[in-house]
Formats: C-alpha cells, structure tokens, sequence
C-alpha cells in the first residue's frame, strides 16, 4: 500500500540474528518504512552490523534501542525464549512489535505477550511472511472452488546431515525444535484454510538433542474436517500443502518460500488440472508493507495477535500429545 502523505514507520531491529538480514531488505525496499536502528549484545557487532546495512544508528544493549522515542515499531529476531520479555519491554515503551515465529517459547507466555501489547495499544504480528504474499489471497479466493472442505496436509522439512553445535534451532533452552522452526508454518497453513481452532490433536515425536527432530502430527475439527502435519529437521527439503474438497484439491509446493520473486504458483487438481501463476512479489516487503500501514492507519488488528497465539496453541497441544502418548482435547 502507498501512503505517500503519511511520515514512513520509523523501525529497529533487536537483535543482529541472519534472518534480520532479509527483514532489512524489506524495511529498505518497502515504501512506508524506514529503518533507523539496530541493537545487539555488544556495540561493535551492532556498529559492524549497521555499518554493512546502511542503518544509521547502533546500539549496543536492547534497552537502549527500547528507549529511543523516536522509533516506531521493533522486529525482535531474538531466540523464541526471549521473545515474551523483550516484547512485553517493547509494549511498554510504546513499540509496536514484529515478533519471529514462533510467537514464543509456549501459549501461556504468548498470551501474555498479546495481553501486553493490547494494554499498551500497540501491534503485535508474528513473522510468518507467506501469508502476505499476493499468492496467498488468490490462492484463499479458489477455496471456494474446492467444494466443501475436507482435508489439508502440510509438510515443512530440511535435512541435518551434521546436527549443528550452535544453532538455536538445535537448542532446547533457547525452546528450539522442529514444531516451533518449521511445523509453526504447517499449523499456520491449516488454521487458514479452515478458518477455525481444532477441536483436538494428536502426535508422535522423535527427540535428538534435547528438541523434536520430527513430528508429525493429526488435526481433527469439526464438521468432518481433518488435518495433518509433518516438520523435521531429517528429511530432504519440502515446504507444501495441499487442500482437498469435495470438488477438486488446491496445491502449493513452495508456500514457506517460493521458489522466485520474480513469479509463484500453485496448482488446482480436479476434472481439469490447473495450474495459477502471479507476478512479482517479495512476500517479506508485503510483510513490513502491511504492518507499516497498520500502525500509520491508528487502527490496530488484533487478528493478527489472535491466529499467532492460536497457532501456538496447537502446538503446544501437539507437545503435549506426544508427551502424553495420547490426543489431546482443544
């Protein structure tokens, strides 16, 4: 969205982690932003940091960049076990809040975190870029074509030859874990499709590390629908989903990440098989885009707040499924 007559959203990121690096980008390229500040840990790794993205200003402690007044909005791409007080910190100095996924390190702290930044009056979205992307509300238009709904699977997996000794991902005390990492996408994509929470869940895991290697998972809602998942960090790449109804089935094979800015597509398989394709489109700019516009409009969506702290309510019910060796009642 253009917002030519409006002052851009004046942002910090918290935290040098890799994937700020596309977010960046994407505050750069967006025309209804512009990012200001950068924080990290110590001064120099923020300075080297700003210094190779063009931000004009580092800090080298997070609550110095909190309490710059001139910021508008934070991305937190902290570990998921300090998402909940730094983005309670941010609330509470007015930010609006861009947080990674998973949202947190369980639905309680997600909760809390949602409750913090409604008190405080300011957004909070977590970072799950492919459902700004233009393909996805074309691909929510062809629902409809589908007939009634009855099933949708989702699968999100990469393949760890080596488990790495330094990655949060690998680190439980960080809450890393397949579920979090990848199947956090997977519940996303089921939740959009069916539009509602389920009403109960079973898994299975696999634990290397200290974390779910693997998982896989089964989502049951009302009205004769189901769902599954599978994550892990043991299998060669894949990151699709299908929906399938009475009538036909939809099918997108790169919904995490398409395979090109440049174009995506996905398919619709029934009586005739159809294959949809859009233009260009870099989903993390149609993020920053979206969020920007929300905090220019003064007119806050807690939708947004609602389907993360949901999302990790299926999965925190998944854990606990598999946990207990038994489903688990939403």
């Amino acid at each position: 969205m253009k917002t030519e007559s409006k002052k851009p959203v004046r942002w910090g990121i918290l935290s040098t982690a890799n994937i700020a690096t596309k977010v960046a980008r994407a505050i750069n390229i967006a025309e209804n932003a512009e990012l200001v500040a950068v924080a990290s840990r110590t001064e120099e790794r923020a300075s080297a940091w700003a210094q190779k993205h063009n931000v004009p200003i580092a800090y080298g402690n997070y609550d110095a960049l909190l309490s710059d007044s001139s910021l508008d909005a934070i991305y937190i791409p902290l570990p998921p076990s300090m998402h909940a007080e730094w983005t309670i910190r941010a609330a509470e100095h007015g930010k609006h809040v861009l947080c990674e996924k998973p949202l947190s390190a369980n639905s309680d702290e997600a909760t809390v975190m949602a409750d913090a930044c409604q008190q405080n009056g300011v957004q909070l979205m977590d970072g799950v870029m492919w459902v700004h992307h233009e393909r996805t509300n074309m691909m929510k238009q062809e629902l409809i074509s589908l007939g009634k709904l009855r099933r949708v699977t989702a699968a999100f997996t990469f393949n760890w030859r080596t488990i790495p000794t330094n990655n949060i991902r690998a680190k439980s005390e960080l809450a890393g874990g397949s579920l979090g990492d990848l199947g956090y996408y997977c519940v996303r994509a089921i939740l959009w499709a069916f539009e509602e929470m389920p009403t109960k869940v079973y898994a299975t895991a696999r634990y290397k590390v200290g974390v779910d290697f693997n998982l896989a998972g089964i989502l049951w809602f009302d009205d004769e629908r189901i769902a599954t998942l599978d994550c892990g960090f043991d299998t060669g790449l894949r990151k699709w989903f299908e929906v399938a109804g009475t009538n036909a089935s939809l099918v997108c094979d790169d919904f995490t990440v398409p395979t090109s800015e440049e174009s995506s597509r996905f398919w619709i398989h029934g009586s005739e098989n159809e294959k949809h394709e859009t233009g260009a489109c870099i989903q993390e700019v149609k993020m920053i885009d979206q969020f920007s516009g929300i905090v220019q409009s003064e007119n806050l969506e807690p939708e947004w707040a609602d389907v993360a702290v949901n999302t990790m309510r299926v999965c925190d019910a998944l854990l606990e499924s598999d946990r207990q060796g038994k489903i688990i009642d939403l």
